[in-house]
């Protein structure tokens, strides 16, 4: 497999002499404002853009029983329920953000999810069956024309600047050649790829920074090496999570935060909340029945062993499936994919950052929501150590 390399001056630059400068107050939205939610990533947040587009059905959920518990029928979502970005819109107050491939006319003021089961940074990953992240990008880049010419450049500008950018993805990345090619890390070392895989996220960042958005939401990596459908992989394996995807999961999740600062000291106004997934889900998996799961090792929907099978609903390779008798049970929906319920836990992590597990810095999303049009100059200046820790305190008291 080919790999376009993508890394921009963001990343590679180094420079020590840039400060977050503060000179000014913040405003925030009064209740009746919203702001806009715009979703990119994979089938963590595809609420059913994969419907829409030709594709084999190991990428799409259009069939009974994902969606099950809420919905009552599947609506794409690889779960049995809601997403994270589901409950993030009810908890910012917005209508559920639709799928931007549905058709029919979309009211994009409240935003709209680009998201598409199996994509990963890298074009390459899954091509020709998914909508990769540069595809994404251009069809947030349609949907900001469309704002423009509805109400005009001036509010369409303030839309933008002030939605929340919410980005799930990488994990395909790193299970493709991994369940598929065994030999593929012969050829990147595993901080290399790692490298192009935030090298080709950064390029995306960069590309809706450069439209107007200042405002971005991340998660990293869960402990991939834990899904059911991995662990049937390795043979002889009898059920512990592979360790060996799992580090390449905390070297992703190492050098993500690395990035996301040095985007921030370069990037005038972006500001981000960043979740730590992986100890989140490794401490339901730790401590199961804290969190009401009885089940963490074996997915409620699929076969085989720990039903790390890939054929929920018996419409891909495989036909044969078991179904759990209640979802909430379990950790797993489907071999690679959490429950609804697990999900909503994430999300109150994500929006409140109210835990002392599963992190979520510097800012949770609750307030990047709340936080309607920052006066903030994040200008790049030269300052003193002093000056920068001040500017520092002074950004995190505001929250």
């Amino acid at each position: 497999m080919a790999i376009t390399v993508r890394f921009p001056g963001l990343y590679i630059m180094l420079i020590n002499t840039v400060i977050i400068g503060i000179g000014g107050a913040h405003e925030f939205r009064s209740p009746e404002k919203h702001v806009a939610l715009f979703v990119f990533g994979d089938s963590r947040f595809d609420p059913g853009n994969n419907n829409y587009i030709n594709t084999a059905t190991e990428y799409q959920a259009n069939f009974w029983p994902y969606g099950e518990t809420f919905f009552g029928f599947p609506t794409g979502r690889f779960s049995d329920g809601r997403l994270i970005p589901d409950f993030i819109c009810e908890y910012a107050k917005l209508p559920l953000i639709p799928p931007y491939l549905k058709p029919g006319v979309h009211n994009y003021e409240y935003g709209v999810n680009f998201a598409s089961g199996g994509a990963g940074a890298l074009i390459e990953t899954h091509q020709g069956f998914v909508v990769d992240l540069q595809t994404q990008l251009s069809y947030f880049k349609n949907v900001v024309k469309q704002l423009r010419s509805k109400l005009g450049d001036q509010e369409a500008k303030e839309l933008i600047s002030s939605a929340v950018y919410f980005f799930s993805v990488g994990g395909n990345d790193y299970l493709s050649p991994f369940t598929s090619d065994s030999s593929f890390f012969d050829k990147y070392s595993k901080k290399e790829y790692v490298g192009i895989v935030l090298g080709n996220l950064t390029q995306v960042i960069e590309g809706i920074y450069k439209i107007g958005g200042r405002k971005f939401g991340f998660l990293n990596m869960t402990p991939l090496g834990c899904l059911p459908a991995v662990k049937i992989v390795q043979p002889g394996n009898t059920g512990s999570c592979v360790e060996e995807l799992n580090s390449l999961a905390k070297l992703h999740n190492r050098e993500l935060p690395k990035v996301l600062q040095l985007i921030q000291r370069q990037l005038k106004g972006f500001i981000y909340s960043e979740h730590d997934f992986y100890t989140s889900f490794g401490e339901i998996l730790e401590n199961p029945l804290k969190y009401g799961f009885k089940e963490v090792n074996v997915a409620c929907c699929g076969t085989g062993p720990s039903r790390g099978v890939f054929s929920c609903g018996g419409n891909r390779e495989v036909k044969e499936f078991e179904l759990c008798n209640n979802a909430s049970d379990f950790l797993f929906f489907d071999s690679l994919h959490p429950t609804e319920k697990a999900y909503k836990q994430v999300a109150e992590l994500i929006w409140s950052g109210e835990s002392d597990i599963g992190h979520t810095e510097p800012f949770n999303l609750k307030a990047l929501f709340e936080l309607e049009k920052s006066r903030v100059d994040f200008g790049i200046k030269k300052t003193t150590s002093n000056q920068r820790a001040n500017a520092y305190m002074k950004l995190r008291s505001i929250f």
